[in-house]
């Protein structure tokens, strides 16, 4: 068996160590922080397959980046963005070009009021037969799937009297580019439908006043729309909703609220064109070509009543507890969140959450959560970003939205978690894991319809722990667990499991040396043979 190294970002690190060096920060004359840290690095990278073969990879690897972050009173702003060049010795596969990275921020257009924000993702992964991905190294190169993210709009957060007006406008745009080798099989049974492309737009707008203020509760109305296009198969997603809530103290930090509105959802297709045989029509690029001129099919279709019920619970401004329960989507619906950050050094995140999209919608929704002051999570080996970031509010990750790259809508529940902590002043140690499950959408009578009512679940851990070893080195350890389940063929599971070590030591006052050691294991029902390999990395790295 030829194994190739390809880069994929295994959820590891959540932070990698730097040198002490590698970060210029000053103070302009805004009072604005400005944390700005470019570099650039070379490096030796070796593959070597433990089972079920023995072939050993070598290649070289030049990089360069940037680490910036911008804090200030009415603007700020991270971004983590790296170009590697990969060459290979005799082996075509590993030669490759490839910029991965994310970047989030926000600017004041009128102070206290309204605030314009955008972000952006660029990452990588690999897709399987069954339509899900899975972060992990131990796949050829043609399996690799490069994902590109990003939105921008305004917020609005202001208030006339006793009455608080928020809202916010959003247009995203996120594309899925997949080997044609891929795309052309799903475990050898039939023509898997890879994401594409979609444009999403988002409106909402929420009016009310605190309790306390006008009146001893809390009222409010609100409503928005969200509306995604997706390519494959001129699919589309609307939902449209309005509602009023209410919100009754029980003591000074515990609240009761509720809600009720109106809500309709719809979600839309075509069919595939087909030849004068019946059979699909495929595009160069090994995705279905949409019949234009059909009629669009509804896949689902609610209106009415929509109603919830919960708690809020802020005994601190470092404690905030949510939970709710009620009826949307034509069922029960659950969501809320906890976040506890007791001092500077620790930060608990925790968030439930239930919605119907297709795979561009969820991805820049999680792009949008994430907070807009952080440090990314790189692989400690490839230096790929791995889909987490982590900051002062604790560490927010993307990768959850990988595990399936189905173009088919669905109705998407899980759980995400998140604990970061300093320990001392030389280490920090962070912790991520999640669970997500997809229940897939499609209408009856088109293409897409044996998808509809398939579910794929995927699960997801990473550790890591940092530090500083005197002045002038640094270490990171890291370890990951990524499991997928699909109902694709019958059912079919891919589990991946791993950590990596990784040491950086000062030369010069900006010349670092680097070295890293990995050991990576993937157990798939798509492939016949699970596979092993241990990883070695040899570099410099110079930051200006």
């Amino acid at each position: 068996m030829r194994l190739t190294f390809t880069k994929a970002l295994p959820l590891v690190a959540l932070l990698t160590a730097m040198p002490a060096h590698a970060q210029d920060q000053a103070q302009d004359d805004g009072g604005r922080t400005v944390d700005v840290s470019p570099y650039i690095e070379v490096s030796q990278i070796l593959v070597a397959e433990l089972s079920p073969g023995d072939e050993v990879l070598t290649y070289t690897q030049l990089a360069a980046g940037i680490d910036a972050t911008i804090a200030g009173r009415n603007n700020g702003g991270s971004v983590s963005l790296r170009y590697e060049r990969n060459i290979g010795y005799g082996d075509n596969d590993v030669d490759s070009d490839t910029i991965s990275g994310v970047a989030r921020g926000y600017a004041t257009i009128v102070p206290r009021a309204v605030t314009f924000e955008a972000g952006a993702l660029a990452s990588r992964t690999t897709v399987d037969g069954s339509g899900g991905s899975l972060n992990n190294p131990l796949v050829a190169q043609n399996a690799e799937s490069r994902i590109y993210s990003g939105y921008a709009g305004p917020n609005v957060h202001a208030q006339a009297g006793n009455v608080h007006i928020n809202g916010l406008a959003r247009v995203g745009y996120t594309k899925v580019e997949t080997p044609l080798d891929v795309v052309n099989q799903a475990g050898g049974t039939e023509q898997l439908d890879v994401f594409d492309d979609s444009i999403t737009y988002q409106g909402e707008l929420h009016v009310g006043t605190k309790a306390g203020d006008a009146l001893p509760v809390g009222i409010g109305v609100g409503g928005g729309i969200y509306q995604e296009d997706i390519s494959n198969l001129d699919q589309r997603v609307r939902d449209v909703h309005v509602r009023g809530d209410v919100s009754v103290p029980v003591s000074p930090t515990l609240s009761l609220v509720g809600g009720i509105g109106y809500e309709d959802v719809e979600i839309s297709s075509r069919d595939v064109l087909r030849d004068v045989n019946g059979d699909p029509v495929i595009d160069d690029n090994g995705r279905f070509v949409t019949d234009s001129a059909s009629p669009r099919q509804i896949a689902f279709d609610v209106d009415g009543i929509i109603w919830d019920v919960g708690v809020v619970w802020r005994p601190s401004s470092r404690t905030a507890f949510e939970a709710n329960v009620g009826r949307r989507y034509d069922s029960t619906t659950y969501y809320g969140s906890f976040a506890y950050a007791p001092n500077n050094r620790s930060a608990l995140n925790i968030s439930v959450y239930d919605s119907v999209s297709g795979f561009g919608g969820t991805l820049t929704n999680s792009l949008a959560a994430l907070p807009t002051e952080f440090g990314a999570a790189r692989n400690a080996l490839t230096g790929n970003f791995n889909g987490c970031v982590a900051g002062d509010t604790g560490a927010g990750c993307v990768g959850d939205v990988f595990g399936s790259v189905r173009s088919a809508t669905f109705r998407g529940r899980g759980v995400a978690a998140s604990y970061s902590r300093q320990l001392g002043s030389r280490y920090n140690a962070t912790i991520a894991a999640g669970y997500n499950r997809r229940k897939f959408i499609a209408a009856e009578g088109t293409v897409l319809a044996a998808a509809n009512g398939l579910v794929d679940e995927s699960y997801y851990v990473s550790t890591s722990l940092t530090g500083d070893i005197g002045r002038n080195a640094g270490f990171a350890l890291n370890a990951y667990g990524n499991r997928f389940e699909t109902e694709t063929n019958g059912g079919q599971t891919v589990t991946a499991v791993g950590g990596s070590a990784a040491y950086n030591q000062t030369i010069l006052p900006r010349l670092s040396a680097r070295a890293a050691v990995a050991i990576d294991h993937l157990e798939s029902d798509v492939s016949t043979e699970d596979i092993t390999a241990a990883s070695g990395l040899v570099g410099l790295r110079f930051d200006f």
